[in-house]
């Protein structure tokens, strides 16, 4: 994305031509140079006038929305979500101590032999990891020599190989940390601040909830109910060793044997960023805060939503391309609003929309260089509250730390840590361009969007 991008995004030369010679990384499988995985593809267009995307058209008609909003790092799902938790970026460590990984998860952005932009090492299942404070490192010199001239601050701490791709978080649902190891593609127990932790040790009560995280999410999903679970039973039923059991404990066995195969289409493991985290899965109370959408729905019905929620969908109902698509997640949203207005608790709610990231798609909008990990690419940004300014179009310049900013701002919080993101001053208009803050390096806190 540095690449494509040139990091301000001011030439708008690269995009189609990187993706089409790079694709979505050489070491996954089946991604060849002649087979790049994503191609030119990730162009796409969406046509208002002629009823595409409706109900985002009637939530920008009616509410606020910012066309200056930014994922926050020039990579993929995982690592925007992990900064929209912490305003941070995730790093290999071992028990919080710096460590490298295992050399094929090391980027290598430097053409292969024969090519003209094939990276060495880059993928899923390869390379991810990137020490950004050693100028010999394949790709690193560019990217620290713009920082330099300009008087930014790369935030790459001396030996730290920081994670700017999508590996999973290193604990399932129950707590249990995975392995690491070369062919394991999940990253280390994280000690980075988190909102959560922020937000506990302020006594401002805060869950997030993901879709899929809880059985009970899974059991009521009809991935499980129509396509997992039927030929898990018939398998279970047909075996000898259950032979003359009750059918209550074939339906126990085909259940517990069922439930982890759906968890793997319906969880949205990359959205779900605290289970990343030693101390907040560390904690049994910090840990209680992590739930499924089942837990949200409840609570909006019982009107004990806390004070800050996080909600994540479910994989299918994300709009991620792949393996979901718009009007997934435009009825995921409405359906969510809906239920909200119609709480007690609306009249004080403000409910910010936004997405991860922008899933590959071109964007001609400016990017601040903040650090060597972004800023990214504009992404969508809606408010849907009393408070919101109506049929708004705010222009300042925001990202994911300004989620963490709000909130801050509101509960009058510190900030993470002194390298998170959200320690950045507010935007100063500058009268020539108003997509330009005057004072860069500076993203907003949102307050722009609300009419108090």
């Amino acid at each position: 994305m540095w690449q494509q991008t040139g990091g301000t995004n001011d030439r708008l030369d690269l995009f189609a031509w990187v993706t089409v010679n790079t694709g979505t990384g050489g070491a996954t499988t089946g991604v060849t140079l002649a087979n790049p995985g994503q191609g030119g593809e990730l162009m796409g267009f969406f046509n208002m006038n002629q009823g595409d995307a409706p109900y985002f058209k009637q939530l920008a008609q009616n509410w606020a929305i910012s066309d200056n909003y930014h994922q926050a790092i020039l990579g993929g799902t995982g690592a925007n979500f992990f900064a929209l938790a912490t305003g941070d970026v995730a790093v290999y460590q071992n028990n919080g101590v710096l460590a490298t990984p295992p050399a094929n998860q090391i980027e290598n952005p430097n053409p292969q032999a024969g090519t003209t932009n094939f990276y060495s090492n880059d993928g899923y299942e390869g390379g991810s990891y990137v020490n950004c404070s050693d100028i010999s490192q394949p790709g690193v010199s560019a990217i620290l020599n713009l920082l330099n001239s300009k008087g930014r601050a790369s935030k790459c701490e001396t030996g730290a190989y920081y994670l700017v791709n999508n590996y999973n978080p290193p604990y399932d649902v129950y707590g249990t940390a995975y392995a690491l190891g070369a062919t394991s593609y999940v990253y280390p127990p994280q000690t980075v601040p988190t909102i959560g932790e922020l937000l506990s040790a302020h006594n401002v009560s805060w869950s997030w909830y993901t879709g899929g995280r809880s059985d009970a999410d899974i059991l009521a999903d009809p991935i499980y109910i129509n396509d997992v679970y039927p030929p898990v039973y018939a398998q279970v039923s047909a075996s000898p060793k259950l032979a003359g059991y009750p059918a209550s404990v074939i339906a126990s066995v085909a259940q517990s044997n069922a439930i982890p195969i759906a968890r793997g289409y319906i969880y949205n493991t990359l959205g779900d960023p605290l289970n990343a985290s030693a101390n907040v899965v560390g904690s049994s109370s910090l840990n209680a805060n992590l739930k499924g959408l089942n837990a949200f729905y409840s609570d909006v019905t019982n009107g004990t939503l806390p004070e800050v929620s996080f909600v994540v969908p479910k994989n299918i109902s994300s709009g991620h391309p792949g393996y979901s698509a718009p009007f997934e997640y435009e009825a995921f949203l409405q359906d969510l609003v809906t239920k909200v207005q119609a709480s007690g608790q609306w009249a004080s709610t403000a409910i910010i929309i936004t997405t991860d990231e922008g899933g590959g798609y071109f964007d001609t909008g400016f990017i601040q260089n903040l650090d060597f990990f972004g800023d990214g690419p504009r992404i969508p940004l809606l408010v849907v509250s009393p408070y919101a300014k109506k049929n708004y179009i705010d222009h300042t310049y925001q990202d994911h730390a300004s989620i963490l900013k709000f909130i801050e701002h509101n509960w009058s919080l510190p900030s993470l840590s002194a390298r998170s993101r959200d320690n950045l001053p507010n935007p100063s208009k500058d009268s020539n361009n108003l997509y330009r803050p005057a004072n860069q390096p500076a993203v907003g806190d949102l307050m722009s969007l609300f009419k108090f």
